[in-house]
């Protein structure tokens, strides 16, 4: 895995073997931040990455000048790789959390810019994670939270719905808070 863009492209990150993963691919991650760079100013970003695995996605907003990134993972060892590899970058705006993701939310004062979740595929309530966030206002006005999830969803009917796009059988659907 390698970091796709900013101050820290190119470097590569080796997750250690045993982790439970299914990381985000170069592919998807590339053309995700191809979006993003066309229409977010990243140096003020405040960003939420929830499930965040192999932190890929956390170390892609940190490598972009994001202001700062709070990563959530619920497996310890997950989260000290995470916390290994930011150390070891010197990351310093990169903070992470080792939490379920749905407490981590409901007890949320924060606001944030940007959410992005990848949960795992077979999540029983990763339906209903586009509510959770916007039940629990953790978005600023006109934030935007990212979805990614397999192709069996369909959230074109959520009331803060704004797009979606596939990449080979990755999923993200993009939601916007209105301002």
């Amino acid at each position: 895995m390698r970091i796709i863009g900013g101050d820290h492209k190119g470097r590569i990150v080796k997750p250690p073997a045993g982790l439970d993963l299914r990381p985000t691919t170069d592919l998807a991650r590339e053309s995700l931040f191809n979006i993003l760079s066309n229409r977010l100013y990243f140096e003020e970003l405040k960003v939420l990455d929830l499930f965040a695995g192999t932190g890929s996605i956390s170390y892609e907003f940190i490598s972009r000048g994001a202001s700062l990134v709070h990563a959530v993972e619920i497996k310890p060892r997950h989260a000290f790789f995470i916390r290994q590899t930011s150390q070891e970058y010197n990351m310093t705006r990169l903070k992470v959390y080792i939490s379920d993701a749905r407490k981590f939310i409901g007890r949320l004062s924060f606001k944030y810019d940007l959410i992005f979740a990848d949960p795992p595929y077979d999540l029983k309530w990763l339906p209903d994670i586009p509510s959770m966030i916007f039940d629990n206002e953790c978005l600023a006005q006109n934030g935007l939270f990212i979805l990614e999830h397999p192709k069996d969803y369909d959230f074109s009917n959520h009331t803060h719905w704004y797009e979606h796009r596939k990449y080979g059988s990755v999923n993200f659907t993009f939601f916007r808070m209105p301002s």
